[in-house]
């Protein structure tokens, strides 16, 4: 199976070389590399250059923010898995593409996840929180339970068939579009108990309290689209993220 990953990138001149080239490295040899620049300012697009005969596709034109530019992605895939790996995340070794298509492989199903652990920005073998996501039911999402967007790689056609990201959103299209996914279509997932991907510290949902005000505003406007939830659901979900900042040890 061919598997198309995104790289959504703007002004990321601090760590978009190490997301390229985390996957560049990787040991599966069907994949399609695809970024998508919003016009970034800063010498981003410089560094992406010095790799731009390894990359598949390369795009760089203003947008209105990361999930217009993941939708982007989207309709220029033509890979039987879609993924994301943001311009901030590495892979978490050299075969994570190679167990994702593995379990496609054995399991038959939609979708797959795993763990996801945050690390600091200028040293990424210090973990500060650990999200380990467990096994699906579907009981779970009224109680505001995810899977870290990162890790979660799905078959194009599913895209095709419910669409992409909401781009009225602009923090929380990813919830809503996975919740989309597993309640409203029912699609099917398999967990793959193991860390993923390594996620920088200083995201956009988590810079101020204006945006984690937004954020807990669009996770119940996407409850309510999706009929999954509700005010308690969203304080679950938050309370949930308190025990991943104790867990160091993937």
């Amino acid at each position: 199976m061919r598997v198309s990953i995104i790289t959504s990138v703007f002004n990321a001149k601090d760590t978009i070389e190490d997301t390229i080239e985390s996957v560049l490295l990787q040991t599966y040899d069907d994949i399609e590399y695809i970024v998508i620049d919003a016009a970034s300012t800063d010498g981003s697009i410089d560094i992406i250059k010095r790799y731009e005969e390894k990359i598949t596709i390369f795009v760089s034109e203003f947008d209105n923010g990361i999930y217009e530019g993941h939708n982007k992605g989207i309709a220029l895939a033509t890979g039987d898995i879609i993924g994301f790996l943001n311009s901030d995340d590495i892979f978490e070794d050299r075969y994570t593409v190679e167990k994702i298509v593995d379990r496609f492989d054995s399991c038959d199903c939609d979708s797959v996840y795993g763990d996801l652990v945050y690390v600091k920005r200028d040293d990424i073998d210090f973990v500060v929180r650990y999200w380990k996501s467990r096994e699906y039911d579907r009981s779970k999402l009224q109680r505001g339970w995810m899977p870290p967007h990162p890790t979660f790689y799905v078959k194009r056609y599913i895209y095709e068939k419910f669409g992409y990201f909401d781009t009225d959103f602009k923090i929380a299209a990813d919830y809503d579009l996975m919740i989309r996914f597993l309640s409203k279509a029912k699609i099917t997932t398999s967990y793959i108990p193991e860390v993923l991907v390594r996620m920088k510290t200083g995201g956009k949902s988590n810079k101020s309290i204006k945006n984690i005000i937004q954020k807990s505003r669009e996770d119940l406007k996407a409850m309510h689209l999706n009929q999954v939830g509700n005010i308690y659901s969203l304080f679950f979900k938050n309370i949930s993220k308190i025990p991943q900042f104790f867990i160091k040890t993937p």
